[in-house]
């Protein structure tokens, strides 16, 4: 079950599951306002990276690092892709064990 772990005005995240070492909520997914952009973290694609072979090159070039996607203005076609590749992970994610 995924729940809100934080919800300000600069970020809100989704948590769930317990890790299975630290017995800890896992975050799942947050987004957070910065000084210059929107960042969109994303932990399915970093616990599975697989899931980035059919993203579309123009998604890739707004990464940061392994799991963070950042935009600087309204782009409703990459955000429906970022929607799919989420949909994607939280189905990888909720067939996890340690999301039971």
């Amino acid at each position: 079950m995924l729940v809100a772990s934080e919800d300000t005005p600069t970020r809100f995240c989704v948590q769930g599951g317990l890790h299975p070492k630290h017995k800890t909520p896992i975050p799942v997914a947050w987004v957070e306002i910065g000084k210059n952009y929107v960042g969109f973290h994303h932990m399915g694609v970093y616990a599975h990276p697989d899931l980035l072979e059919d993203v579309s090159k123009q998604l890739k070039a707004r990464m940061q690092g392994k799991s963070c996607f950042n935009f600087t203005v309204v782009d409703e076609v990459l955000f429906a892709e970022l929607d799919e590749l989420t949909v994607k992970a939280f189905e990888i994610f909720s067939k996890q064990p340690f999301m039971k």
